[in-house]
């Protein structure tokens, strides 16, 4: 099979599906493309097998925890100064790949590694994405490894489904960290 097939119809889909999740793929990396490169600090994104695997970072910062149903809490970042964020798509369409495993390991130019840490799925009004707040040694470079194990749901279509099943690792070296708090 190739890196990255394109989805052709089949009994499970035809090519007014295929448009309609290709527009949606379309819609969500112009969201990526924009947290990356026009809201956040810095961000990149490289292809990695049946995915696109992006980044993005910038400073902590406070998110609501459901706390009990129906019941959330606003809980600020104590001493963490760096949020990460990843996001995994769809390399054939660009859809978010839900229910991954993404691991991340941060590496400042000294060699001081935070991580591995698993980042898990977070809702953002803009763009859903694995990501989380963390603590670095503070400003500078950095290398940000990231490791994506495939997620476990079942997957529909005997033409298309046989993606995600293989985990995958990308580097992204140089990465201009700026630490704080939002």
């Amino acid at each position: 099979m190739p890196d990255n097939p394109a989805k052709q119809t089949s009994d499970e889909v035809d090519q007014t599906q295929l448009d309609l999740a290709q527009q949606a793929g379309d819609a969500y990396r112009e969201a990526l493309d924009y947290m990356a490169e026009e809201v956040a600090h810095t961000g990149g994104k490289q292809e990695a097998g049946d995915y696109v695997v992006g980044f993005a970072q910038e400073e902590a910062e406070g998110m609501y925890v459901l706390q009990d149903e129906g019941r959330f809490e606003w809980v600020e970042p104590d001493d963490e100064n760096c949020h990460l964020e990843v996001a995994v798509c769809d390399a054939a369409d660009g859809r978010f790949v839900p229910e991954c495993t993404v691991i991340a390991t941060l590496t400042s130019e000294d060699g001081e590694e935070v991580g591995p840490t698993r980042l898990p799925l977070l809702w953002h009004p803009g763009l859903y994405h694995y990501g989380k707040d963390l603590e670095v040694p503070g400003d500078g470079t950095y290398t940000i490894d990231v490791r994506v194990e495939p997620p476990e749901f079942k997957r529909h279509d005997e033409q298309n489904g046989d993606r995600y099943g293989e985990t995958v690792a990308v580097t992204f070296e140089d990465v201009d960290v700026e630490t704080g708090q939002d």
